[in-house]
């Protein structure tokens, strides 16, 4: 267990990788940059800014913090001889950066064997920033600074929901289950990335809705959202930092209502 004191050490090293990840990131984009894809049977895109961003994190983390384990989107896991790990997505989002749209983010998350400890999430174009740790979530931008609050007392009718993207929903009892949901809320917006969470954390968007998210997707995410009050689960209702399905909410009676319309299409 993490004193409160290491906790703030950490958090505060955490800003320094974002920041060098801002610092290495910023030049590429809205530029015309080569984009290389990841997936032979699909689009997985990747750029030179979210390697430049990954290497520029790891370097700093060997440097400070050598036993440390890394786990990133761009290079894999490298295992530290502490019970911490690092998890990072350089650049979650690739697709909004890649045209233009700054609605992605760096995401940043410490993590122990029971989930993250605190989570980063950078926009450093627009010059937010999201944290989040012992249940508590800040933002911080040029115009503003101060708490994170999500909104409550929501009921299902009256929620705006996002997801990425409609099509990764690519099961058919996903797809249904996730259908379902659009029809019992007020609106369904696309195309957030982990932008998304920022602004539910923020009171903006009451319920973000993803599959086939990986670890690095979403741990950074939970500390913020759950310090703005809200909830971070699987489909079924779990521990959603090792990915997979994932719902996260605004308030938690809004989240069971949610989890009982999902729980046909969640997997085991």
């Amino acid at each position: 267990m993490l004193t409160n004191a290491e906790l703030d050490g950490y958090l505060s090293f955490a800003q320094r990788l974002a920041d060098a990840a801002g610092a290495a990131i910023l030049p590429h984009f809205r530029t015309r940059l080569a984009i290389e894809n990841k997936l032979a049977d699909g689009f997985d895109p990747v750029t030179e800014a979210d390697r430049a961003a990954e290497r520029a994190m790891r370097g700093l983390i060997r440097e400070h913090h050598p036993g440390h384990g890394i786990l990133g989107e761009e290079e894999g896991f490298e295992a530290g001889t502490s019970p911490l790990t690092w998890v990072l997505d350089p650049i979650d989002g690739t697709r909004a950066f890649m045209t233009g749209a700054p609605l992605w983010g760096t995401l940043i998350a410490l993590s122990d064997e029971n989930g993250p400890l605190l989570g980063i999430l950078d926009q450093p174009y627009m010059r937010e920033r999201f944290t989040g740790a012992r249940r508590v979530s800040h933002f911080q931008s040029p115009h503003a600074s101060h708490p994170l609050q999500s909104r409550h007392n929501i009921t299902l009718k009256d929620a705006v929901l996002s997801s990425t993207h409609p099509e990764l929903f690519r099961g058919e009892t996903e797809r249904v289950a996730f259908t379902n949901l659009t029809r019992q809320v007020r609106m369904t917006r696309y195309g957030g990335d982990c932008y998304a969470y920022g602004l539910l954390a923020m009171g903006y968007l009451d319920l973000v809705v993803e599959t086939g998210l990986k670890p690095f997707d979403i741990q950074a995410l939970i500390p913020i959202v759950e310090g703005a009050g809200g909830r971070v689960t699987n489909w079924r209702g779990g521990p959603a930092h090792l990915g997979g399905q994932v719902i996260a909410s605004g308030c938690p009676k809004l989240h069971d209502l949610a989890l009982t319309v999902l729980a046909s299409g969640a997997s085991v």
